[in-house]
């Protein structure tokens, strides 16, 4: 179980959006628990009796995953309760920053990584499957970008890696690719 979720805020989405931007330079400061917890949050999680989530999403099928690596272990985000499981219980940020070609932005607390698996949405989308969880990805990202900036922490978009590095540093399931690579921590400086 993660540490229950802000859902009321402090900080008005407009000023959100309006001081939005990209970070690329970091303390060593770890991220906390419920930092952590209310990142995956803003990227999945459920906001309603009915299972609906924080993004929108074709369908309402969830094509996104969510995973959180950080010094002391990786978790992969569920949605149903705000929980996580450990998906491993090393640093992979190392190979995680290699396979985003060692971009010094890599180089921060935690690495959020978003991937999709757009076979849940091929039976009812057919061919358009891979581009509805393209953008489903984007909506995500977009939360855990503001998420960010509300809780006064840096963040900034990569989509520039190698996407074989990637699925076999994290060990994704066949079917499921990276979209976005998120370091967040707070911000240096």
């Amino acid at each position: 179980m993660l540490p229950a979720p802000d859902t009321v805020g402090r900080l008005a989405l407009e000023h959100a959006i309006g001081t939005r931007r990209s970070v690329r330079h970091f303390t060593g400061t770890p991220l906390a628990l419920a930092e952590i917890g209310q990142l995956l949050w803003s990227a999945q999680g459920v906001t309603s009796a009915t299972g609906r989530r924080t993004a929108p999403s074709a369908g309402a099928l969830y094509a996104v995953e969510a995973y959180a690596a950080a010094a002391d272990r990786t978790l992969h985000y569920l949605p149903a309760g705000h929980r996580a499981e450990v998906w491993a219980e090393r640093d992979l940020r190392a190979e995680l920053i290699e396979a985003g070609g060692s971009q010094g932005a890599l180089q921060a607390p935690m690495l959020l990584v978003i991937s999709v698996v757009p076979g849940r949405l091929a039976e009812r989308y057919g061919s358009r499957a891979e581009r509805f969880a393209d953008l489903e990805a984007g909506h995500v990202t977009q939360n855990v970008l503001l998420q960010a900036g509300a809780l006064h922490l840096g963040a900034v978009p990569v989509g520039s890696f190698d996407d074989r590095r990637l699925v076999d540093a994290l060990g994704l399931p066949d079917g499921e690719n990276p979209r976005y690579l998120v370091p967040v921590g707070h911000p240096a400086g």
